[in-house]
Protein backbone atom coordinates (compact mmCIF):
# COMPACT_ATOMS: atom_id res chain seq x y z
CA UNK A 1 0.00 0.00 0.00
CA UNK A 2 1.18 3.42 -1.01
CA UNK A 3 1.72 6.15 1.91
CA UNK A 4 -1.23 8.57 2.70
CA UNK A 5 -1.45 11.82 4.25
CA UNK A 6 -4.05 12.62 6.57
CA UNK A 7 -6.70 13.53 3.45
CA UNK A 8 -5.81 10.09 1.89
CA UNK A 9 -4.03 11.32 -0.76
CA UNK A 10 -1.05 8.69 -1.94
CA UNK A 11 2.50 10.09 -1.99
CA UNK A 12 5.09 9.24 -4.05
CA UNK A 13 7.79 8.37 -1.73
CA UNK A 14 9.41 5.27 -1.09
CA UNK A 15 10.90 6.18 2.32
CA UNK A 16 8.30 5.79 5.39
CA UNK A 17 10.08 8.10 6.99
CA UNK A 18 9.92 10.96 4.44
CA UNK A 19 5.93 10.29 4.13
CA UNK A 20 5.55 10.08 8.38
CA UNK A 21 7.57 13.79 8.12
CA UNK A 22 5.74 15.43 5.01
CA UNK A 23 2.65 14.23 6.64
CA UNK A 24 3.60 16.05 10.05
CA UNK A 25 4.66 18.83 8.15
CA UNK A 26 1.37 18.88 6.26
CA UNK A 27 -0.64 19.14 9.76
CA UNK A 28 1.83 21.84 11.00
CA UNK A 29 1.74 23.78 7.71
CA UNK A 30 -2.52 23.84 8.15
CA UNK A 31 -2.30 24.57 11.79
CA UNK A 32 -0.30 27.82 10.82
CA UNK A 33 3.00 26.07 13.06
CA UNK A 34 6.51 26.52 12.67
CA UNK A 35 7.24 23.29 12.69
CA UNK A 36 6.28 22.51 9.16
CA UNK A 37 9.47 24.01 7.93
CA UNK A 38 12.44 21.43 9.44
CA UNK A 39 9.40 18.67 8.60
CA UNK A 40 9.26 19.36 4.82
CA UNK A 41 13.19 20.15 5.11
CA UNK A 42 13.70 16.90 6.57
CA UNK A 43 11.36 15.00 4.16
CA UNK A 44 13.31 15.81 1.34
CA UNK A 45 16.40 15.22 2.74
CA UNK A 46 15.71 12.12 3.63
CA UNK A 47 14.35 11.83 0.45
CA UNK A 48 15.67 13.96 -2.45
CA UNK A 49 13.24 12.78 -5.39
CA UNK A 50 10.24 13.73 -2.98
CA UNK A 51 8.64 16.30 -5.40
CA UNK A 52 5.77 17.34 -2.62
CA UNK A 53 8.60 17.86 0.11
CA UNK A 54 10.16 20.15 -2.06
CA UNK A 55 7.59 22.18 -2.97
CA UNK A 56 6.02 22.11 0.21
CA UNK A 57 9.32 24.12 1.56
CA UNK A 58 9.06 26.42 -1.70
CA UNK A 59 5.52 27.59 -0.50
CA UNK A 60 6.69 28.33 2.91
CA UNK A 61 9.80 30.35 1.98
CA UNK A 62 7.69 32.44 -0.04
CA UNK A 63 5.47 33.07 2.69
CA UNK A 64 8.40 33.80 4.37
CA UNK A 65 9.66 36.63 1.89
CA UNK A 66 12.44 34.27 0.53
CA UNK A 67 11.44 34.47 -2.82
CA UNK A 68 14.61 33.01 -4.42
CA UNK A 69 15.03 30.24 -2.05
CA UNK A 70 11.29 29.38 -3.03
CA UNK A 71 11.76 29.82 -6.61
CA UNK A 72 14.75 27.11 -6.22
CA UNK A 73 13.02 24.45 -4.07
CA UNK A 74 10.23 24.91 -6.49
CA UNK A 75 12.99 24.13 -9.55
CA UNK A 76 13.88 21.25 -7.46
CA UNK A 77 9.77 20.31 -6.69
CA UNK A 78 9.78 20.48 -10.82
CA UNK A 79 12.53 18.23 -11.43
CA UNK A 80 11.25 15.68 -8.94
CA UNK A 81 7.87 15.77 -10.30
CA UNK A 82 7.98 13.42 -13.49
CA UNK A 83 8.58 10.08 -11.25
CA UNK A 84 5.51 11.62 -8.80
CA UNK A 85 1.61 10.63 -9.43
CA UNK A 86 -0.64 12.72 -11.60
CA UNK A 87 -2.25 14.41 -8.65
CA UNK A 88 1.59 15.13 -7.51
CA UNK A 89 2.28 16.89 -10.94
CA UNK A 90 -0.39 19.05 -10.73
CA UNK A 91 -0.29 19.75 -7.17
CA UNK A 92 3.82 20.72 -7.95
CA UNK A 93 2.37 23.03 -10.54
CA UNK A 94 -0.15 25.02 -8.41
CA UNK A 95 2.10 25.77 -5.99
CA UNK A 96 5.36 26.31 -8.52
CA UNK A 97 3.32 28.69 -10.85
CA UNK A 98 2.00 31.10 -7.58
CA UNK A 99 6.10 30.72 -6.55
CA UNK A 100 6.89 32.02 -10.04
CA UNK A 101 5.01 35.10 -9.38
CA UNK A 102 1.71 34.24 -11.53
CA UNK A 103 -0.96 34.41 -9.41
CA UNK A 104 -3.57 34.15 -12.04
CA UNK A 105 -2.21 31.15 -13.65
CA UNK A 106 -1.85 29.34 -10.43
CA UNK A 107 -5.48 30.25 -9.50
CA UNK A 108 -6.70 29.17 -12.40
CA UNK A 109 -4.48 25.34 -12.05
CA UNK A 110 -5.94 25.42 -8.26
CA UNK A 111 -9.25 25.74 -9.68
CA UNK A 112 -8.54 22.81 -12.45
CA UNK A 113 -7.16 20.75 -10.27
CA UNK A 114 -9.83 21.15 -6.93
CA UNK A 115 -12.37 20.24 -9.68
CA UNK A 116 -10.79 16.47 -9.60
CA UNK A 117 -8.90 16.40 -6.19
CA UNK A 118 -10.97 18.25 -4.03
CA UNK A 119 -8.70 17.40 -0.86
CA UNK A 120 -6.18 18.30 -1.87
CA UNK A 121 -6.05 20.56 0.86
CA UNK A 122 -2.39 22.11 0.83
CA UNK A 123 -3.48 23.09 -2.70
CA UNK A 124 -6.67 24.54 -1.54
CA UNK A 125 -4.95 26.53 0.82
CA UNK A 126 -2.88 28.88 -1.45
CA UNK A 127 -6.31 30.45 -2.58
CA UNK A 128 -7.88 30.51 1.05
CA UNK A 129 -7.46 33.69 3.37
CA UNK A 130 -6.90 37.44 2.99
CA UNK A 131 -3.66 36.82 1.68
CA UNK A 132 -4.47 33.92 -0.79
CA UNK A 133 -4.50 33.96 -4.61
CA UNK A 134 -7.87 35.28 -4.30
CA UNK A 135 -7.38 37.54 -1.12
CA UNK A 136 -4.64 39.21 -3.26
CA UNK A 137 -6.64 39.00 -6.87
CA UNK A 138 -8.08 42.53 -6.49
CA UNK A 139 -11.42 41.89 -7.78
CA UNK A 140 -14.03 44.02 -5.68
CA UNK A 141 -15.85 40.86 -5.06
CA UNK A 142 -13.11 38.78 -3.90
CA UNK A 143 -15.14 37.79 -0.51
CA UNK A 144 -18.17 36.34 -2.23
CA UNK A 145 -15.94 34.58 -4.71
CA UNK A 146 -13.69 32.82 -2.15
CA UNK A 147 -16.78 31.38 -0.39
CA UNK A 148 -18.13 30.28 -3.69
CA UNK A 149 -14.74 28.13 -4.22
CA UNK A 150 -15.10 26.93 -0.21
CA UNK A 151 -18.60 25.87 0.05
CA UNK A 152 -19.41 23.51 -2.90
CA UNK A 153 -16.21 21.23 -0.76
CA UNK A 154 -17.31 20.86 2.08
CA UNK A 155 -19.15 17.80 1.69
CA UNK A 156 -15.59 16.46 0.56
CA UNK A 157 -14.23 17.80 3.97
CA UNK A 158 -16.66 17.08 6.73
CA UNK A 159 -15.37 17.86 10.09
CA UNK A 160 -11.92 18.19 9.17
CA UNK A 161 -10.59 21.37 11.37
CA UNK A 162 -8.42 23.12 9.17
CA UNK A 163 -11.08 23.13 6.59
CA UNK A 164 -13.84 24.40 8.77
CA UNK A 165 -10.91 27.41 9.91
CA UNK A 166 -11.64 28.90 6.40
CA UNK A 167 -14.42 28.45 5.81
CA UNK A 168 -15.85 29.98 9.42
CA UNK A 169 -13.42 33.02 8.54
CA UNK A 170 -15.26 33.72 4.85
CA UNK A 171 -18.70 33.55 6.07
CA UNK A 172 -17.51 35.93 8.58
CA UNK A 173 -15.80 38.11 5.77
CA UNK A 174 -19.54 38.21 4.58
CA UNK A 175 -21.16 39.09 8.31
CA UNK A 176 -22.57 35.74 8.46
CA UNK A 177 -21.68 35.83 11.26
CA UNK A 178 -23.69 32.75 13.08
CA UNK A 179 -22.11 30.64 10.09
CA UNK A 180 -19.18 31.00 11.24
CA UNK A 181 -19.28 30.83 14.74
CA UNK A 182 -21.10 27.03 14.16
CA UNK A 183 -17.76 26.36 11.80
CA UNK A 184 -14.83 27.76 14.05
CA UNK A 185 -16.67 25.66 16.99
CA UNK A 186 -16.29 22.60 15.08
CA UNK A 187 -13.13 23.06 14.06
CA UNK A 188 -11.74 23.88 17.69
CA UNK A 189 -13.40 20.87 18.56
CA UNK A 190 -11.04 18.72 15.45
CA UNK A 191 -8.04 20.77 16.75
CA UNK A 192 -8.27 23.43 20.07
CA UNK A 193 -4.91 24.70 19.09
CA UNK A 194 -5.36 25.34 15.23
CA UNK A 195 -4.26 28.88 14.93
CA UNK A 196 -6.31 29.42 11.98
CA UNK A 197 -9.52 28.65 14.08
CA UNK A 198 -8.26 31.04 16.90
CA UNK A 199 -7.77 33.84 14.62
CA UNK A 200 -10.81 33.18 12.84
CA UNK A 201 -12.48 33.53 16.67
CA UNK A 202 -11.19 37.15 17.18
CA UNK A 203 -12.25 38.43 13.40
CA UNK A 204 -15.95 37.14 14.67
CA UNK A 205 -15.64 38.79 17.93
CA UNK A 206 -14.47 41.90 16.61
CA UNK A 207 -17.49 42.27 13.82
CA UNK A 208 -19.66 41.24 16.74
CA UNK A 209 -18.48 43.97 19.01
CA UNK A 210 -17.51 41.13 21.38
CA UNK A 211 -14.19 42.43 22.84
CA UNK A 212 -13.98 41.53 26.09
CA UNK A 213 -15.13 38.14 24.77
CA UNK A 214 -12.97 38.14 22.30
CA UNK A 215 -9.83 39.36 24.47
CA UNK A 216 -10.38 36.70 27.06
CA UNK A 217 -10.66 34.01 24.67
CA UNK A 218 -7.06 35.18 22.90
CA UNK A 219 -5.06 35.73 26.17
CA UNK A 220 -6.11 32.37 27.23
CA UNK A 221 -5.21 30.66 23.74
CA UNK A 222 -1.75 33.03 22.99
CA UNK A 223 -0.54 31.82 26.77
CA UNK A 224 1.28 28.56 25.55
CA UNK A 225 1.24 29.59 21.91
CA UNK A 226 4.96 29.58 20.49
CA UNK A 227 6.50 33.11 19.32
CA UNK A 228 7.54 31.50 15.98
CA UNK A 229 4.16 30.30 15.05
CA UNK A 230 3.25 31.89 11.77
CA UNK A 231 0.39 33.71 13.50
CA UNK A 232 1.69 34.60 16.76
CA UNK A 233 2.13 38.52 16.16
CA UNK A 234 -1.15 38.60 14.47
CA UNK A 235 -3.01 37.14 16.80
CA UNK A 236 -1.48 39.41 19.34
CA UNK A 237 -2.13 42.86 17.25
CA UNK A 238 -5.95 41.41 17.30
CA UNK A 239 -5.67 41.34 20.82
CA UNK A 240 -4.58 44.58 20.92
CA UNK A 241 -7.69 45.81 19.09
CA UNK A 242 -10.31 44.22 21.90
CA UNK A 243 -7.87 46.21 24.77
CA UNK A 244 -8.45 49.49 22.53
CA UNK A 245 -12.26 48.76 22.37
CA UNK A 246 -11.91 48.44 26.16
CA UNK A 247 -9.92 51.78 26.50
CA UNK A 248 -6.72 50.17 27.82
CA UNK A 249 -4.23 51.99 25.92
CA UNK A 250 -1.55 51.62 28.21
CA UNK A 251 -2.11 47.73 27.88
CA UNK A 252 -1.76 48.18 23.98
CA UNK A 253 1.07 50.17 23.85
CA UNK A 254 2.87 47.86 26.51
CA UNK A 255 1.88 44.66 23.99
CA UNK A 256 3.22 46.54 20.74
CA UNK A 257 6.80 47.23 22.41
CA UNK A 258 6.54 43.09 23.48
CA UNK A 259 5.12 41.66 20.51
CA UNK A 260 4.30 44.05 17.53
CA UNK A 261 7.08 46.24 17.10
CA UNK A 262 9.48 45.72 13.58
CA UNK A 263 12.40 45.15 16.20
CA UNK A 264 10.20 42.62 18.33
CA UNK A 265 8.19 41.07 15.87
CA UNK A 266 8.51 37.47 14.41
CA UNK A 267 6.32 37.98 11.94
CA UNK A 268 7.63 37.96 7.79
CA UNK A 269 8.06 41.70 6.45
CA UNK A 270 4.88 41.73 5.46
CA UNK A 271 2.88 41.00 8.21
CA UNK A 272 5.17 43.21 10.37
CA UNK A 273 4.86 46.91 8.54
CA UNK A 274 0.83 45.75 8.29
CA UNK A 275 0.60 44.84 12.02
CA UNK A 276 2.79 47.42 13.26
CA UNK A 277 1.64 50.37 11.47
CA UNK A 278 -2.07 49.58 11.40
CA UNK A 279 -1.77 49.48 15.24
CA UNK A 280 -0.33 52.64 15.99
CA UNK A 281 -2.48 54.66 13.18
CA UNK A 282 -5.07 53.49 14.86
CA UNK A 283 -4.04 54.97 18.13
CA UNK A 284 -2.62 58.32 16.37
CA UNK A 285 -5.86 58.87 15.19
CA UNK A 286 -7.88 58.51 18.26
CA UNK A 287 -6.01 58.56 21.61
CA UNK A 288 -2.04 60.02 21.27
CA UNK A 289 -0.46 62.67 18.82
CA UNK A 290 2.42 60.72 16.49
CA UNK A 291 5.00 62.79 17.65
CA UNK A 292 4.34 60.22 21.15
CA UNK A 293 4.13 56.90 19.32
CA UNK A 294 6.99 55.17 18.18
CA UNK A 295 7.34 55.53 15.05
CA UNK A 296 10.49 56.43 13.06
CA UNK A 297 11.36 52.80 13.71
CA UNK A 298 8.20 51.82 11.73
CA UNK A 299 9.00 54.29 9.21
CA UNK A 300 13.00 53.18 8.85
CA UNK A 301 11.48 49.65 8.65
CA UNK A 302 9.05 50.10 5.85
CA UNK A 303 11.64 51.76 3.97
CA UNK A 304 14.26 49.20 4.50
CA UNK A 305 11.79 46.08 3.74
CA UNK A 306 10.03 48.04 0.86
CA UNK A 307 12.40 50.08 -0.52
CA UNK A 308 10.57 50.18 -4.14
CA UNK A 309 6.75 50.14 -4.67
CA UNK A 310 5.18 46.71 -5.98
CA UNK A 311 3.62 44.83 -2.59
CA UNK A 312 0.34 46.28 -3.09
CA UNK A 313 -0.72 45.48 0.89
CA UNK A 314 2.93 47.00 1.93
CA UNK A 315 2.40 49.90 0.05
CA UNK A 316 -0.61 50.85 1.45
CA UNK A 317 0.73 50.17 5.08
CA UNK A 318 4.28 52.15 4.03
CA UNK A 319 2.20 55.11 3.42
CA UNK A 320 0.17 55.39 6.44
CA UNK A 321 4.11 54.93 8.18
CA UNK A 322 5.24 57.74 5.93
CA UNK A 323 2.42 60.04 6.70
CA UNK A 324 2.85 59.96 10.60
CA UNK A 325 6.53 60.76 10.55
CA UNK A 326 5.40 63.67 7.85
CA UNK A 327 8.30 62.19 5.22
CA UNK A 328 7.34 63.98 2.29
CA UNK A 329 9.92 62.93 0.33
CA UNK A 330 8.97 58.82 0.77
CA UNK A 331 5.28 59.90 0.01
CA UNK A 332 6.01 61.40 -3.21
CA UNK A 333 8.36 59.03 -4.49
CA UNK A 334 5.99 56.34 -3.84
CA UNK A 335 3.10 58.19 -5.97
CA UNK A 336 5.35 58.42 -8.61
CA UNK A 337 6.22 54.80 -8.53
CA UNK A 338 2.33 53.87 -7.96
CA UNK A 339 1.73 56.03 -11.14
CA UNK A 340 4.30 54.68 -12.91
CA UNK A 341 3.15 51.32 -12.28
CA UNK A 342 -0.55 51.64 -12.59
CA UNK A 343 0.28 52.91 -16.28
CA UNK A 344 2.02 50.34 -16.96
CA UNK A 345 -1.02 48.11 -15.88
CA UNK A 346 1.32 46.58 -12.98
CA UNK A 347 -0.09 45.51 -9.60
CA UNK A 348 -3.65 43.96 -9.09
CA UNK A 349 -5.49 46.43 -7.09
CA UNK A 350 -5.32 49.30 -9.76
CA UNK A 351 -5.81 52.98 -9.21
CA UNK A 352 -6.90 52.96 -5.33
CA UNK A 353 -3.53 52.67 -4.58
CA UNK A 354 -2.42 55.86 -5.90
CA UNK A 355 -5.88 57.72 -4.46
CA UNK A 356 -5.12 56.76 -1.19
CA UNK A 357 -0.87 57.73 -1.27
CA UNK A 358 -1.94 61.20 -2.26
CA UNK A 359 -4.64 60.72 0.70
CA UNK A 360 -1.88 60.48 3.04
CA UNK A 361 0.11 62.92 1.51
CA UNK A 362 -3.04 65.91 1.88
CA UNK A 363 -3.76 64.52 5.26
CA UNK A 364 0.67 64.62 5.94
CA UNK A 365 0.64 68.37 4.49
CA UNK A 366 -2.74 69.26 7.00
CA UNK A 367 -4.92 69.77 3.80
CA UNK A 368 -8.27 67.75 5.55
CA UNK A 369 -10.69 68.95 2.68
CA UNK A 370 -8.72 67.22 0.21
CA UNK A 371 -7.24 64.26 2.01
CA UNK A 372 -11.56 63.99 2.91
CA UNK A 373 -12.35 63.83 -0.91
CA UNK A 374 -9.53 61.74 -2.07
CA UNK A 375 -10.02 59.21 1.17
CA UNK A 376 -14.13 59.43 0.21
CA UNK A 377 -13.02 58.67 -3.53
CA UNK A 378 -10.94 55.23 -2.63
CA UNK A 379 -13.83 53.74 0.26
CA UNK A 380 -15.62 52.27 -2.67
CA UNK A 381 -12.58 50.31 -4.03
CA UNK A 382 -10.56 49.41 -0.71
CA UNK A 383 -11.17 46.13 -0.56
CA UNK A 384 -9.14 45.45 -4.08
CA UNK A 385 -6.19 45.88 -1.72
CA UNK A 386 -6.44 43.12 0.17
CA UNK A 387 -6.98 42.31 3.99
CA UNK A 388 -9.99 41.94 5.84
CA UNK A 389 -12.71 44.01 7.40
CA UNK A 390 -11.04 44.92 10.79
CA UNK A 391 -7.37 45.54 8.61
CA UNK A 392 -9.35 47.88 6.26
CA UNK A 393 -10.41 50.17 8.76
CA UNK A 394 -7.55 51.89 8.55
CA UNK A 395 -8.52 53.71 5.16
CA UNK A 396 -12.17 54.57 6.66
CA UNK A 397 -10.61 55.55 9.95
CA UNK A 398 -8.30 57.89 8.21
CA UNK A 399 -11.81 59.39 6.36
CA UNK A 400 -13.42 60.12 9.46
CA UNK A 401 -10.34 61.85 11.07
CA UNK A 402 -9.83 64.09 7.74
CA UNK A 403 -13.95 65.17 7.70
CA UNK A 404 -13.39 65.81 11.37
CA UNK A 405 -10.55 67.91 10.78
CA UNK A 406 -12.01 69.71 7.82
CA UNK A 407 -15.15 70.40 10.08
CA UNK A 408 -17.04 68.15 8.25
CA UNK A 409 -18.02 67.01 11.38
CA UNK A 410 -21.28 65.71 10.81
CA UNK A 411 -19.83 63.36 8.08
CA UNK A 412 -17.58 62.53 10.04
CA UNK A 413 -20.07 61.44 13.03
CA UNK A 414 -22.61 60.00 10.46
CA UNK A 415 -19.54 57.51 8.93
CA UNK A 416 -18.97 56.53 12.70
CA UNK A 417 -22.49 55.99 13.39
CA UNK A 418 -23.18 53.78 10.45
CA UNK A 419 -20.63 51.49 11.38
CA UNK A 420 -21.27 51.55 14.92
CA UNK A 421 -24.69 50.24 13.57
CA UNK A 422 -23.14 47.24 11.96
CA UNK A 423 -21.11 46.13 15.15
CA UNK A 424 -20.38 48.02 18.49
CA UNK A 425 -16.85 49.09 19.07
CA UNK A 426 -15.81 51.18 22.54
CA UNK A 427 -13.15 53.25 20.79
CA UNK A 428 -15.39 54.35 18.10
CA UNK A 429 -17.99 54.94 20.49
CA UNK A 430 -15.67 57.08 22.13
CA UNK A 431 -14.76 58.64 19.49
CA UNK A 432 -18.22 58.93 17.97
CA UNK A 433 -19.88 61.17 21.69
CA UNK A 434 -16.74 63.42 21.05
CA UNK A 435 -17.53 64.57 17.55
CA UNK A 436 -20.86 64.93 18.77
CA UNK A 437 -19.82 67.16 21.48
CA UNK A 438 -17.61 68.92 18.29
CA UNK A 439 -20.82 68.48 16.18
CA UNK A 440 -23.18 70.68 18.71
CA UNK A 441 -20.58 73.27 19.51
CA UNK A 442 -19.85 74.05 16.16
CA UNK A 443 -24.22 74.05 16.13
CA UNK A 444 -23.85 76.61 18.84
CA UNK A 445 -20.96 78.82 17.39
CA UNK A 446 -23.07 79.30 14.36
CA UNK A 447 -26.16 80.88 16.34
CA UNK A 448 -24.21 83.45 17.86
Amino acid sequence: MPFTDRYGLALSTASERAAALYARGLDHALAAEAEAEACFRAAREEDPGFALAHIAEARLLQFRGRFAEAREAAERAQLAAPGASRRERQHVACIATAVAGDPQGALARVREHLAEFPRDAFVLSQATGVYGLIGFSGRLERNEEQLALLEPLAPAYGDDWWFLSQLAFAYNELFRHEEAQAAVERSLAGNPRNGHAAHTVAHIAYETGDAAGGGAFLRSWLADYQPAHQLYVHNHWHLALFELAEGKVEAVLERYERVIRPGQATSPALGTLADAASLLWRLTLTERPASELPWEEVAEFAAAAFPRPGTTWADAHCMAAWCAVADERRLIALIGGLRDRAAGGKGYAGPVLVTLAEGFLAYAHGEWDLAANLFAMAMPEVVRLGGSHAQRELFEDTLIASCARAGRLEQARRLLEERLERRPNGRDMRWAARLAEQVAAQGAAGRV
